[in-house]
């Protein structure tokens, strides 16, 4: 093999298929729709822990999908071989947010779109996604749910504390009680009709109640 078999390889052929312009262009547009979607779902995030980390992987899923999609747009063969070897890897990391299942796919198809070399779609779709996410997400009820934790001394504080609970809340309904000698527990789901929760001291320093919890939940750990 001689310098001239070398440099007519279709290995060195593929260097120019994609131009300088084009990677550089498609990678910065990557990381600036990727940081978009970072800052969309650090503003809606509303967990229990905000991981850093998983806002950090959507900026590089989008960058990593973009020149994934770029070489295998270049070349043919190359794109058999990235679907088999893609085929093969297999993902066990726990989504606990469902709207995370959301920005993942958000990042790989903005990445995809962007290789593809439809640029305004995937710059105007990020935006309407955003704002949708933006608007819906952090869009505040106070008809969300709470969980009323109350210690009370027998009958009588139950029976006081549950008509006093009545009137201050929107709606109620008792989820579980705990009833033992001399002590009742009760846990009330409430909807409260705004977002005063003053009520929670007053209850507490009721005659016959030891102790009042107020808990917000999203519905989804008691039935």
């Amino acid at each position: 093999m001689t310098f001239q078999d070398i440099f007519k390889s279709s290995f060195l052929e593929n260097v120019n298929s994609i131009s300088v312009l084009d990677m550089v262009l498609a990678i910065v547009l990557a990381f600036g729709i990727g940081m978009f979607i970072f800052f969309v779902y650090k503003r809606t995030f509303s967990g229990i822990m905000y991981s850093s980390g998983f806002g950090v992987t959507l900026i590089a899923l989008t960058m990593i999908s973009t020149f994934v999609i770029l070489a295998v747009t270049s070349n043919v063969v190359l794109s058999l071989g990235m679907v088999g070897a893609l085929s093969i890897v297999r993902f066990r990391t726990a989504i606990k947010e469902p709207l995370d299942i959301a920005f993942l796919f958000w990042a790989i198809a903005a990445g995809i779109v962007l290789a593809a070399g439809m640029i305004p779609l995937a710059v105007f779709g990020s935006v309407g996604i955003g704002i949708v996410l933006l608007v819906f997400a952090n869009k505040k009820t106070y008809m969300r749910p709470y969980i009323v934790v109350l210690r009370l001394d027998g009958h009588d504080g139950e029976r006081s504390a549950m008509e006093f609970l009545k009137k201050q809340v929107q709606k109620y309904v008792v989820k579980s009680k705990t009833a033992q000698k001399g002590m009742v527990e009760l846990n009330v789901e409430i909807r409260m009709k705004d977002d005063d929760t003053d009520f929670i001291n007053v209850l507490s320093d009721m005659p016959g109640v030891g102790s009042a919890v107020l808990v917000s939940y999203n519905g989804e750990y008691m039935s």
